[in-house]
């Protein structure tokens, strides 16, 4: 994921601040304002005297002939050229992974309901690109105003949130936490012969106060929603005025699930109201709740929805309103066909306690299933544990399922993917994929060729895939429009990889039955020629001017705003570089990942038995070739740093300084530019850092060779690399420690502590502990004491803040950046099992 778009990438969808209540009453202090709209001037048309008759006349033959020279265009095939196609809209022309035999039927029904709106605090949809669309909003208070909880924020400063137990496919349990009430949400899926397509859901909402002490008694707002994105028309139910515990909301049709209800069930006493909408968005609905809300706050003083809909309503939005602690169960029935279908039983199967039975299977199963794929309640204590499965339901839980058009992909598509951070960064991100799968398919192996499957299908003709997904009009609602485009020349790690190759490695160690491996090896020979045509054009787009040289292309060697140009092709931002990018640079990490695609490749060939049958490319070759360790040390290790370093047209005498520039309106400003005070030179980037250790991470570096124990030095030395929280992104004696891009990018890889680097740097301590040579007790020392201070800080943080973070404090440890990112550093869990794949 790039840096840029981290940091930069906020939600633009704002909540609308209610007026503070006074505790237990539901009273507006201050309504809000409406602001009101000016009215539209009528113009005179006296003066136009043209015969209207003649007029609509000449309107009309306008009309016929344009239609007449439209259509001879089309059939003649003159309007539309599909040889004229950009070649980078053009998909590749090759059977998609998505037909596979093993993505339909069960597979796909299977998944085909889901929590698949990780942007959301929570939100239910279907892997269909125009889906019936649950979810779920709720008032908060923040400084003594009502503001609407919808869209995960990290300015919503929740104590935490997440999911608790998710299992990636009919089961979730999240708890959710502001000021003094805790939101407890729950999912569960069932499947029946008389249900519709994907089956029965239901949705369980815990309220309840944060203390133990209920005699205090507050009031909670919650607003579920119903939408169907196709615009088919929503029923309402004919007691929605009155609840009596008991109540049907709305019911329709659809052509993928048939007819179907959902209903509202409590026990407590309830107020209800709703409010319906007709809008082929669903991305607004905040606005459109607070909208009403503040429509009737002004008419009536209460914070209720208006108890009315607009003509042919296809979005329901029910207020339900009590005194904590509540709990009501919303189950959602379908493939409904008179009285066969058992709708009462199927609604009590979904509700009170027979849904409380399931929801303790289910986390209890869960639980179960955690022992079996981690191996750690006799490893760790039960704190750690507790992160451990945070991190692996968090990562399952922040799966979804998005359908659009990226500014350079058409026509629409879709993508099923994780996502790294459900507040931040929720959407697909090439690069981050790849980790997110080390995960997922140790828990879920058909989840994970699912999600690569999606992600290989995006391949263009010219074998790219853009490294950003931003797909359909909710996902664009939380990225600036500056971050949308996606430039064909430019590459992210191809990180898929390394869970393709991890998947290979199970196959040989004999992890999976003989069923599982098959459904692997068919996707592999789908895959294969995808995976050649990726390679392939990184092969050439990304090639440098040596042999077996490789540079991140997408550098901006005009700027005068940067330190040192970003590299966010890379992955890793503003990691410094060569100070004047130039063709002349060599990257010593894109070599490395050239590396491990082409030994996968190999790897495939030969598993599959298909040498030279689906690629002109002679992997086994490429593979030696750049594994090479003579030509790597000739092209990339300093001696003197005992490290490896990029190569470029380089300087070390670069500042950014302030300065006063007139801009084009004539204005005076001061601007923070950069200054060259030497002559760039080409040579080695004496930056030691992340980049530095590719190949030690690829074990590249021979177990007997000197050079290793060079890297063993500089990662364990304090006043370098080491810290007691994990090894740190930059060297503290580099130039560009902790220093600033630009005026506005604070260090982003120049110091941080990154999970995702951590882990790959301990699998290597881990490789090197185990084979015979001379520094195996040293590799074995370090990686000891690493693994336990990564541990501990991660398990830390989160008691401390609940949250996992995207970057831990050089200095101190403390989470930084966003939180709850269960991206890259959920990769703790794999850590706590001590299980790493072979680079």
């Amino acid at each position: 994921m790039t840096g840029a778009s981290r940091r930069s990438a906020r939600g633009r969808i704002k909540s609308t601040s209610f007026p503070g209540s006074d505790e237990g009453s539901d009273s507006l202090r201050y309504p809000p304002s409406i602001r009101r709209g000016k009215g539209k001037e009528l113009v005179s048309i006296g003066a136009f005297k043209t015969n209207l008759k003649i007029l609509i006349g000449l309107i009309i033959l306008g009309i016929i002939v344009i239609y007449f020279v439209i259509n001879r265009l089309v059939r003649h095939g003159l309007l539309y050229d599909e040889s004229q196609k950009p070649r980078v809209i053009t998909p590749f022309p090759a059977p998609k992974l998505m037909d596979l035999s093993m993505f339909q039927g069960e597979h796909k029904e299977s998944l085909y309901w889901g929590t698949y709106r990780p942007h959301v605090y929570f939100g239910v949809r279907a892997r269909t690109p125009l889906s019936l669309v649950a979810g779920l909003m709720w008032l908060g208070v923040k400084d003594e105003m009502y503001v609407m909880r919808h869209f995960c924020e990290n300015s919503d400063d929740l104590s935490t949130f997440g999911w608790r137990e998710h299992n990636g496919r009919d089961f979730g349990r999240q708890e959710l936490v502001e000021n003094d009430m805790i939101l407890e949400t729950s999912f569960v899926k069932l499947k029946g012969e008389s249900f519709g397509y994907g089956g029965d859901w239901a949705v369980r909402i815990d309220v309840k106060n944060k203390g133990l002490n209920d005699d205090v008694k507050r009031s909670a707002h919650l607003f579920f929603y119903l939408a169907d994105e196709g615009g088919n028309v929503l029923n309402l139910g004919h007691d929605n005025l009155d609840f009596q515990g008991s109540s049907l909301l709305v019911s329709g049709s659809r052509e993928d699930v048939g007819d179907w209800q959902i209903h509202l069930k409590s026990q407590n006493q309830l107020e209800t109201h709703y409010s319906g909408f007709k809008t082929p968005h669903i991305y607004n609905l905040s606005d459109l709740v607070q909208q009403n809300l503040a429509l009737q706050a002004r008419k009536f003083g209460r914070l209720q929805l208006s108890d009315t809909s607009e003509d042919s309503s296809n979005i329901y939005i029910f207020q339900i309103s009590g005194r904590l602690p509540f709990t009501i169960d919303i189950p959602f029935v379908s493939g409904i066909k008179g009285e066969s279908s058992n709708v009462e039983k199927r609604l009590t199967s979904l509700t009170g306690l027979p849904l409380s039975d399931l929801l303790k299977k289910k986390r209890k199963e869960f639980d179960t299933k955690f022992e079996e794929c981690f191996n750690l309640s006799e490893k760790h204590d039960s704190e750690t544990l507790g992160v451990g499965k945070t991190a692996i339901a968090n990562m399952l839980g922040g799966i979804g399922y998005f359908y659009g058009q990226s500014k350079i992909h058409v026509p629409k598509t879709e993508l099923y993917t994780a996502v790294p951070s459900r507040p931040f960064f929720p959407r697909g991100f090439l690069w981050d994929e790849g980790f997110h799968q080390l995960l997922i398919w140790r828990w879920d192996f058909r989840i994970t060729l699912d999600i690569v499957g999606h992600w290989l299908d995006l391949l263009n003709i010219d074998g790219w895939i853009p490294r950003e997904q931003i797909l359909g009009a909710e996902a664009l609602s939380k990225v600036p429009e500056e971050f949308v485009v996606q430039y064909p020349s430019n590459a992210n790690p191809p990180t898929l990889f390394l869970v393709i190759r991890d998947l290979i490695d199970a196959i040989r160690m004999e992890k999976f039955i003989a069923s599982e491996k098959d459904e692997v090896l068919s996707f592999l020979e789908r895959a294969s020629v995808r995976l050649d045509a990726w390679f392939q054009w990184f092969n050439t787009s990304q090639k440098g001017k040596e042999i077996g040289s490789y540079f991140w292309h997408g550098r901006d060697n005009t700027t005068t705003r940067e330190l040192n140009p970003k590299t966010l092709s890379s992955g890793l931002d503003d990691y410094p570089r060569a100070s004047h990018p130039s063709e002349d640079e060599r990257h010593v990490d894109l070599r490395c990942w050239m590396y491990l695609a082409a030994d996968c490749m190999h790897s495939i060939t030969e598993l599959l038995g298909k040498n030279d049958k689906f690629s002109k490319e002679d992997y086994n070759s490429t593979a030696k070739l750049l594994s090479n360790f003579n030509l790597l040390n000739q092209m990339h290790y300093d001696s003197d740093h005992g490290a490896y370093f990029d190569f470029g047209n380089h300087t070390e005498k670069v500042k950014l300084i302030w300065k006063e520039v007139i801009q084009e309106n004539g204005q005076l400003s001061r601007q923070l530019l950069r200054k060259t005070f030497g002559k760039p030179k080409l040579q080695l980037v004496p930056h030691v850092g992340y980049v530095s250790f590719f190949p030690f991470m690829s074990r590249i570096i021979p177990h007997d060779s000197p050079i290793l124990e060079k890297q063993l030095d500089l990662l364990s030395n304090r006043s370098i690399l080491w810290s007691d929280y994990g090894i740190v992104s930059l060297a503290k004696t580099s130039s560009m420690y902790m220093k600033r891009n630009t005026e506005h990018d604070a260090p982003y890889w120049r110091g941080p502590i990154w999970m995702n680097m951590n882990y790959m740097i301990l699998s290597s301590l881990h490789h090197y502990s185990i084979v015979d040579g001379p520094y195996r007790e040293k590799s074995r020392a370090i990686y000891t004491e690493l693994r336990s201070n990564l541990i501990r800080n991660v398990v830390r943080n989160y008691y401390e803040t609940g949250y996992i973070w995207e970057q831990y404090d050089q200095v101190k440890g403390t989470g930084k950046g966003t939180r709850l990112f269960t991206g890259w550093s959920a990769l703790t869990l794999l850590i706590m099992s001590e299980d790493y794949p072979i680079f």
